[in-house]
């Protein structure tokens, strides 16, 4: 498992958002044009590890950060941390792996959360009293959202399927197939392995669904292929 801090600048204009896209489109440009034989992949990873060489630690615990080199406008001024280098990664490898670090999985979990469980929609301010807002779906008790939470970040990562037809599991191979909810909220770990389970009353009209075990969904992760970083 490889961790990263990114800090990106929010606060950044659109017209600096863009201007900053154009200095690195530039710069890419200039680099491939000066290394035609490379690809587009390989021309990132040489401008990734021009900033490795520059980076810099910082704070008490020597953090080394780095600019990256091909910001996009939903991150401006993009730095990089890595915090779990072991000095055990090729300088390919290793520059690919800067490339991949985004906030944007992060973004789209959180949003996925505001818009999907109305305990957590944003409160809505009163027209009286400045500064005053409403939670109008707010929860009596905060243990709720703490168990909705649990089985959010489990669905997301186990049962809903992008547009490739993988869940997030599935993309880091620690699962071969998406699960249903059915099986995420009645989870049985003492079943047995594809034994059928009746979801009817007694008069036996209903369907069959299958309980699967743990071990069944899930597989020992495999390495992700280096591919292009979208960027821009």
């Amino acid at each position: 498992m490889d961790a990263f801090y990114v800090r990106i600048n929010k606060e950044a204009t659109v017209t600096e958002r863009r201007a900053l896209v154009a200095q690195a489109r530039h710069r890419f440009q200039n680099a491939r044009q000066a290394h035609p034989r490379l690809t587009e992949f390989e021309v990132q990873q040489l401008l990734m590890q021009q900033e490795i060489a520059r980076a810099s630690a910082i704070g008490k615990w020597k953090d080394r950060w780095l600019v990256h080199p091909l910001p996009s406008k939903a991150e401006p001024q993009k730095a990089v941390c890595y915090l779990t280098d072991f000095q055990d990664h090729t300088p390919d490898h290793l520059a690919s792996l800067y490339l991949k670090a985004s906030l944007h999985a992060v973004d789209r979990f959180f949003m996925l959360i505001r818009r999907r469980l109305s305990l957590l929609e944003r409160p809505v301010a009163t027209p009286s009293a400045s500064g005053r807002t409403w939670y109008g779906y707010a929860a009596y008790n905060p243990a709720t959202i703490v168990k909705l939470l649990e089985i959010f970040r489990v669905a997301y990562n186990y049962v809903w399927a992008g547009q490739d037809g993988k869940t997030p599991a599935m993309r880091l191979g620690l699962a071969r197939a998406a699960i249903t909810l059915e099986d995420l909220l009645y989870f049985d770990a003492h079943a047995e392995p594809l034994r059928q389970r009746r979801k009817a009353d007694r008069s036996g009209g209903g369907r069959t669904v299958p309980v699967r075990r743990r071990s069944e969904l899930l597989r020992d992760p495999k390495p992700m292929e280096d591919e292009a970083v979208p960027w821009g």
